[in-house]
């Protein structure tokens, strides 16, 4: 049986063929998974904030998009996973408050997107904007990520198989 691992926001954890990542409740917010199928090493972030965290945040750093990528990064590289080898799907960033000035939505996927195109590393699949609120499952041994809309079911994202 495998072992379920939960993601909250601001929380970034690795697991391998033995576990499945899952996050909930995602909003605005940005979740970022990346797996390295060879290996068969994968990791999610569940990241709040555009950017980077500010010198004085002490405490919830990986709520930061750039913090929350280069802990992941870390994470994967512990484990021996070079970047080139790692594929990413995005998840989130919907205005499920429905807040027609809202902006942080498009400044989550600006800048998460930004920095996986910095850093030279290859988006595969993408579920992003909206309104409706998101979860993702991330199955490891089988290298593929699901997510919900709303009160849908699960929808196959990304695939190695595909």
């Amino acid at each position: 049986m495998k072992k379920i691992i939960n993601i909250a926001t601001g929380e970034v954890k690795i697991g391998d063929i033995n576990n499945i990542l899952v996050s909930t409740a995602i909003g605005s917010c940005i979740v970022v998974t990346a797996i390295d199928k060879k290996q068969q090493y994968g990791a999610m972030a569940h990241i709040m904030l555009p950017g980077n965290a500010p010198v004085k945040e002490t405490q919830n750093k990986l709520k930061y998009a750039v913090n929350a990528i280069e802990s992941l990064l870390q994470l994967m590289q512990q484990q021996g996973v070079g970047r080139s080898t790692l594929h990413f799907c995005l998840v989130g960033a919907g205005n499920v408050l429905k807040k027609s000035n809202d902006t942080i939505c498009k400044n989550n996927i600006n800048s998460v997107i930004s920095i996986l195109n910095e850093k030279q590393l290859s988006i595969s699949a993408k579920a992003l904007g909206g309104i409706l609120r998101r979860s993702v499952r991330f199955d490891i041994e089988n290298d593929e990520v699901y997510f919900t809309e709303g009160d849908s079911g699960e929808k196959l994202l990304w695939s190695s198989r595909k």
